[in-house]
């Protein structure tokens, strides 16, 4: 037996004694301000406890390492000192997705106790043990500080925010309990006679399936009943574009991927249901895979889906004649031959879904980004009508894009549906890696002229793109490569050729950026290598082609207003002027996903009481904010306190929407809210609240105008929208990053403390993109599915970032209003590239960077 205090009581614990106190804390004692972010790698921060008065990672912590111990969660820490350290975070916008917040608090508490004034410097350095992905540190930095200031009681604290307007700073929906740990994820759900799944996925890329031997598996005590391809009822293919993507491959077929998954096991509990599913032995004939997409693309490669071809897509955009005609009669022209890698996500929730049998279908709680596009694939899958499945979110731990393509969400819906009992599935760290969709590695042979005026005149592109083993969206990241090819400036002549190509590594999708960050790279590269050429300035030359309105975008689309790319130069100006060693880097990022789709959304507000009021759309919260810009827009424009709305987003509400992308959910959702808001606002004339009690004000917005790549159309619209932004890298004497100015284009600040942490969130990720980060693969497998061999940059890495906010007013938005999550990064990469040569001499046509 061993014997400690949890949170000031005594614990007798009998059981294994090589349990991991996170297991014990959140599977014994239901406490789940602890969070498992990286399946007990430590790695994350994300289940910092606190033991005999030290930070301690309660993953790598044995039960038997606590005899005798104190043991201290966020709920052990004096009230009044929590609230102190919670309503900090909040109050200078340290909370964005707020899974990894508790640890953070818990590091903060611990730190302050030891050390009641740290510096900015002490502070990252005790940050070492924990990761963000959100937020850049910046706001957490700022949060821990102004902490330690209110713990004096003589401190008065900064009014940070005085009005939900638009345009002032309001504080996140449910930020403070997340901070606290209260607001519950997908993981922290938990139903009577709930059962848990786990999946048991192929050992290799390129193999053909012999056979299942499940009897091992089946002996296990504990499990329930295990799965295969024949029990799925309906289609058991899924997609997002095509639909090419089974849940379970059958025996008899051949994998195309290490993330592809055999079966599924169901169990009384997580550990027995996966030590179960690596019982299950498969016999296999090992083929060789195709990883080169180079090579895959060749008449002679082996076909990663016996019925389509390698080569999935090739988008094209020529435009103002031959390129290579133009490009000879240049002044100067730039060439190079760019490769980006791949890249993890790294959300620091993995997927995960619950599932409960309800009535004649099922309601499944999912952490994705598109819980009615969820809802479409689990109907295929069980052979239902879309009304018989209800899908809720649980507002997600960070997505970027990596919770598009369904992961979990079906099997744990089959699972349910066939036993008739709740079924939770979710991820391991090393499961999530190696079974999502990355960013898109990406080859680029690229070719850039200019005239002697130092006037771009030309640009030759052709791209290729591993899209891994399914289309996920593949097809759409590798036509905004060809779409944004020409980034933030005017080109009176293009070819573009961008190709999607089918190998045997994990799918590459969406992720932050979605295709701009690739061809910026690759862009601004070589507009820096013109300006050696022509001894042009740098800053000038960018501004002299900056796109304006009346100006074209690579698909020849002609800009009619909102165009702030000068804007934002203008903005870095002061600063490129006193920097002696710099790179420079625009980026230019659509909203909406258009390409001749519709860009939708539908809202219903509905009035509970005088004191609650029902907001409902379809778009997924994962830490950009979306629900605390509709409680603004909806206070904007009604003047209902933004403190008693209710924000869900629920099938059961029958507003379908699309997928939680393209930097669109501003725009879309707070035309939505703008139109219901009309008649609220009319009836508010004349009755209160209280008398408006029960009756519901719907809402909808569309932009149905844009255009098909290639349409033989009057007017070319590709999207509706785009954000613009600068980057400017300023080096110190020994070639390190000192600073980072990031100019952004808004259109409209909604809330001028989240736009700052949307920003440096993504500056953080840009450099993590630029200097470090990288999955790579070798004959189809993981070299690595540890989070800390991601390389992503810790608190005590990162330099000074500097925002710069612009608005210049978009005429579809909201107020003006542009998407800002995804542009963020797009000009980062270039922008530290460009400052490395200006340091050395040296072009860098790979990432991640090398000195």
């Amino acid at each position: 037996m061993i014997q400690f205090n949890l949170n000031g009581n005594p614990v007798k614990f009998t059981g294994n004694p090589e349990t991991r106190l996170l297991h014990f804390l959140r599977n014994e004692r239901g406490i789940t301000s602890v969070k498992d972010g990286c399946s007990c790698q430590g790695a994350c921060g994300a289940c910092l406890t606190e033991i005999n008065g030290e930070a301690r990672l309660s993953c790598m912590t044995a039960m038997e390492k606590l005899e005798n111990a104190e043991v201290r969660t966020l709920e052990g820490i004096p009230e009044e000192i929590r609230d102190v350290l919670a309503s900090a975070f909040v109050d200078k916008g340290a909370v964005q997705c707020g899974f990894c917040t508790p640890g953070f608090l818990m590091r903060t508490k611990i730190l302050l106790q030891k050390n009641p004034q740290p510096t900015r410097d002490e502070i990252k350095k005790a940050l070492t043990l924990n990761l963000c992905r959100c937020t850049g540190y910046v706001k957490i930095v700022d949060a821990i500080a102004e902490a330690a200031n209110r713990l004096h009681a003589d401190h008065i604290p900064e009014k940070i925010f005085t009005s939900a307007k638009v345009g002032d700073s309001y504080p996140k929906y449910e930020a403070y309990e997340m901070a606290t740990g209260k607001r519950k994820f997908v993981n922290d759900l938990h139903f009577d006679g709930m059962l848990h799944g786990a999946l048991r996925f192929s050992d290799h890329p390129r193999a053909l399936i012999h056979g299942l031997d499940l009897s091992k598996a089946l002996q296990v005590k504990g499990v329930v009943r295990i799965f295969t391809a024949g029990d799925v009822p309906g289609d058991r293919y899924v997609g997002l574009i095509f639909k090419d993507w089974p849940l379970m491959i059958s025996a008899g077929e051949t994998t195309r991927y290490i993330g592809d998954v055999l079966a599924g096991v169901v169990a009384e509990t997580a550990e027995t249901a996966r030590l179960a599913a690596s019982l299950i032995e498969v016999t296999y004939e090992v083929l060789p895979p195709v990883t080169d997409p180079l090579e895959a693309i060749k008449t002679a490669s082996p076909k990663v889906h016996p019925d389509r071809e390698n080569l999935l897509e090739t988008c094209r955009v020529y435009r103002g004649g031959d390129a290579d005609e133009l490009l000879k009669g240049s002044a100067f022209v730039a060439r190079g031959l760019y490769q980006t890698q791949r890249i993890e996500h790294a959300f620091l929730e993995t997927e995960g879904a619950v599932a409960l049998p309800d009535d004649d279908g099922v309601h499944l709680y999912s952490n994705g980004q598109g819980i009615y596009v969820d809802r479409r694939q689990v109907a295929s899958l069980l052979g239902l009508p879309e009304e018989k499945v209800r899908v809720t979110l649980v507002s997600t731990g960070g997505g970027f894009g990596g919770k598009e393509d369904l992961t979990v969400q079906g099997h744990a819906s089959l699972f349910a549906w066939l036993l008739k009992r709740p079924v939770k599935v979710v991820l391991s760290r090393e499961e999530s890696i190696r079974m999502h969709p990355k960013r898109h590695p990406v080859t680029m042979d690229i070719a850039v002229g200019c005239d002697n005026d130092g006037r771009l005149t030309g640009l030759k592109l052709y791209a290729v793109g591993d899209s891994g083993a399914y289309a996920s969206v593949g097809t759409k990241v590798m036509e905004r490569v060809a779409g944004h090819a020409t980034g933030a400036y005017h080109f009176p002549c293009v070819n573009l050729e961008a190709l999607t190509v089918y190998t045997n590594n994990i799918p590459s999708g969406a992720m932050r950026g979605f295709g701009a960050n690739q061809v910026g790279f690759a862009l601004e590269g070589c507009i820096d290598d013109l300006c050696r050429q022509g001894n042009f300035d740098r800053w000038q030359f960018r501004y002299t082609n900056a796109l304006t309105e009346g100006k074209m975008t690579a698909t020849g689309q002609i800009l009619k207003g909102g165009v702030g790319v000068r804007a934002t130069l203008e903005a870095v100006k002061p600063f490129y002027d006193k920097a002696r060693i710099k790179g420079i880097a625009c980026g230019i990022k659509n909203s909406g996903v258009g390409n001749g789709m519709a860009d939708s959304s539908e809202v219903i507000i509905t009035v509970i009481s005088e004191s609650k009021v029902h907001l409902q759309h379809g778009w997924t919260e994962m830490g950009q904010g979306v629900h605390t810009i509709a409680s603004q827009v909806l206070f904007e424009e009604t003047g209902i306190n933004p403190g008693i709305v209710e924000v869900s987003v629920d099938s059961n509400a029958g507003i379908p929407t699309g997928m939680t992308t393209s930097s669109r959910a501003t725009a879309l959702l707070g035309n939505a809210i703008l139109d219901a808001s009309e008649q609220i606002r009319e009836d508010l004339k004349t009755h209160s609240l209280k008398e408006l009690s029960g009756k519901s004000y719907k809402g909808s917005y569309s932009y149905n105008l844009t255009t098909k790549p290639g349409a033989d159309a009057a007017e070319i619209i590709t999207h509706f929208a785009y954000g613009y932004a600068t980057q400017l890298v300023v080096l110190n004497d020994a070639g390190e990053i000192e600073t980072i100015y990031a100019a952004h284009d808004a259109g409209k600040i909604m809330n001028p403390v989240m736009f700052e942490g949307q920003i440096e969130g993504a500056v953080h990720m840009g450099l993590g993109y630029a200097l470090s980060e990288d999955l790579p693969m070798n004959g189809g497998q993981l070299v690595s599915s540890k989070i800390r061999d991601l390389k992503i940059l810790r608190a005590k890495d990162m330099p000074e970032i500097v925002v710069l906010g612009v608005e210049v007013k978009d005429p579809v938005g909201p107020y003006g209003a542009k998407g800002l999550g995804e542009i963020g990064l797009v000009p980062t990469a270039a922008a530290v590239a460009n400052a490395f040569t200006d340091f050395d001499g040296k072009r860098r046509f790979e990432l991640p960077l090398k000195k």
